[in-house]
């Protein structure tokens, strides 16, 4: 294996543990007082800063940026704002549901985006990725069922933590076609790493531009005065490492190995989550639960592998840009 495509592996890993670590830096700030929404909003200013500061540190970011169209700026400020719809839901939801559930219930995306991507792009006409999906859903089911009834999180927070994965799904879709990444284009240069870093740095702000907003003008406190002194080093972990580097992680990686390739290693995030949540927050899942997290992780690989080539009809078909569960 060569050098470069090591590399990449290991950014994919870098950015999943990274991604999957959210939840383990929300949860103290959760118990410190905070709730979501002022995190996410202090987590995408602390990430689009960051995104900010190392592009214009750049010359070919900067250049990338002057030379964006105004069609791509706008597409993005969209998709950030679109975005507000996959990260309310999951950090609400896993206010109350266990990480290591929620973990289990988010990794169903890649399936449902292997359909979506086949149903846009042409209509379906293998197997593949419906039957993805169908052991995903059935591995969903089986994780939510296998609750302890007599200690079970509310409904509410429950499907909450469903809706993620689906609202994301359609995040990436979109995003993809934005992006326009195939695997014929892996490892192009720089100047595409460039312009995908400026995509990012405004779909960032933009996701932290709505939930200022939303804080602000609904009264919500969250001004540094406001904030418990206590969740202040999870929310920096959460725009830092989970907001951040995540992010940086992800692109640098999938730019060096692929996005469909980067969806497959970043089936190490479910896992990273579930065993930190053991070790740190004593979650254990039951019998029935981890059951339905092999399944689903059977989903995201059948999902995931292949000729490489769209459905089972042998056309070459665009790849999504894919990364991570709850992002």
């Amino acid at each position: 294996m060569d050098r470069p495509r090591l590399i990449g592996i290991a950014l994919i890993v870098i950015s999943a543990i990274s991604f999957g670590s959210g939840g383990l830096f929300a949860r103290p700030a959760y118990d410190a007082g905070a709730d979501w929404l002022t995190l996410m909003a202090w987590r995408f200013l602390i990430a689009g800063g960051l995104a900010w500061a190392v592009l214009l540190a750049r010359p070919s970011s900067r250049r990338a940026l002057l030379a964006l169209p105004r069609r791509t700026v706008l597409i993005s400020i969209g998709l950030g704002v679109y975005y507000v719809t996959n990260t309310a839901t999951y950090f609400a939801g896993i206010a109350v549901v266990p990480l290591s559930l929620a973990a289990l219930i988010v990794y169903m995306y890649p399936p449902v985006v292997a359909v979506l991507a086949q149903r846009l792009g042409r209509p379906l006409e293998g197997t593949r990725a419906w039957a993805a999906l169908g052991i995903a859903v059935a591995g969903v089911v089986l994780a939510v069922g296998g609750i302890d009834t007599s200690a079970a999180p509310p409904i509410g927070a429950l499907l909450l933590v469903v809706a993620a994965p689906l609202f994301y799904s359609v995040w990436i879709i979109v995003a993809a076609r934005l992006g326009g990444e195939t695997s014929e284009r892996v490892g192009h240069g720089s100047d595409e790493g460039a312009t995908a870093s400026v995509i990012g740095a405004v779909m960032l702000t933009s996701t932290g531009v709505v939930y200022w907003v939303w804080n602000l003008a609904s009264g919500h406190p969250v001004l540094p005065a406001d904030v418990p002194a206590a969740a202040w080093p999870g929310i920096l972990g959460l725009g830092v490492v989970a907001g951040f580097v995540a992010v940086q992680a992800f692109y640098a990686g999938s730019q060096r190995i692929g996005a469909a390739q980067a969806s497959l290693v970043s089936t190490v995030e479910p896992l990273w989550t579930i065993v930190a949540a053991g070790i740190l927050l004593g979650e254990r899942l039951n019998p029935v639960q981890l059951a339905g997290g092999a399944l689903i992780l059977v989903g995201v690989l059948l999902s995931q592998t292949g000729s490489g080539r769209g459905g089972d009809n042998g056309e070459a078909m665009p790849q999504p840009v894919v990364h991570l569960g709850e992002d």
